[in-house]
């Protein structure tokens, strides 16, 4: 096995080696030009590592030439292709700035939206890139109206709602399920403003009629008959807005309990004060 890994590591550094010997002379050439030519040809094989390399090393040897659009365009491409989106869309929105009456320019702006979506991470962590994508998508759609990429940032628009809406809704679910009936009740409203056009609003209508329900039934008597009225409250809204949900029931269930024990209440303090 050591011997193994051993001659595996001889033949990565002999790969390496030889790599570095094949691309020397270009490399160690000061003829720019050919260092372009070069540069070009290996963008079209995908070497992008190596044409990048030496796309930056000619930057300050074609810029303010017709060569450098080109240059450009296609080192922001190389770390595109490279899965660099972070140095992608720096070099795509420096691209817009130096070049704004590009034809290109459509592409590179769509181009810069979208690295900020392939920099989405997990639901688990902060989204922050999420909101970017949909702020550049959305700025993109209103700049190019005319574009055939509108259906495509649309769509992704509508992605990176989606999972802002899922990561919303499981801080929502979590107060729920620690019993913090009230704050589950708060962040589930919020869910549904934010979220207005979601297929789950009458789920997450009926969490809240459940959690104000729940939050008033655990609460001190003297508050009791206040946060039934708002569970109540709650259920004529679901009914106004989902009539025809297949969860109506359930929701309308709470506001009959919720109706029921205003009624053992009040005749509890009416009974308590005649006996007085």
């Amino acid at each position: 096995m050591r011997v193994t890994k051993i001659v595996l590591a001889a033949l990565f550094l002999l790969t390496i080696a030889t790599s570095c010997n094949k691309y020397n002379k270009i490399y160690k050439s000061k003829d720019y030009e050919y260092k372009l030519k070069m540069a070009d040809e290996l963008f079209a094989k995908k070497k992008y590592k190596v044409a990048q390399q030496l796309y930056e090393e000619l930057f300050p040897v074609f810029k303010g030439t017709a060569k450098f659009e080109e240059l450009y365009y296609k080192d922001a491409y190389c770390f595109y292709y490279m899965k660099d989106y972070m140095q992608a869309q720096a070099l795509f929105k420096g691209f817009l700035e130096v070049f704004p009456n590009s034809p290109k320019a459509e592409e590179v702006d769509y181009l810069h939206a979208y690295c900020f979506y392939k920099q989405s991470p997990k639901l688990e962590l902060e989204q922050v890139n999420t909101t970017k994508a949909i702020g550049m998508m959305q700025t993109f759609i209103n700049t190019h109206p005319g574009s055939a990429r509108i259906k495509e940032a649309t769509e992704i628009i509508d992605i990176c709602r989606a999972k802002l809406e899922q990561k919303e809704y499981r801080s929502a679910e979590l107060y729920y399920n620690l019993g913090q009936h009230r704050a589950a009740a708060i962040a589930f409203t919020n869910l549904i403003n934010n979220y207005p056009e979601s297929v789950k609003g009458d789920e997450y209508k009926l969490k809240i009629v459940k959690a104000y329900y729940k939050f008033a039934k655990l609460s001190f008597v003297e508050k009791q008959i206040e946060r039934y009225e708002k569970v109540i409250s709650e259920y004529q809204d679901f009914a106004d807005r989902y009539p025809e949900s297949k969860l109506l029931k359930e929701a309308e269930s709470y506001s009959n309990l919720s109706q029921n024990n205003i009624k053992a209440i009040k005749y509890e303090q009416t009974t308590s004060s005649v006996n007085r």
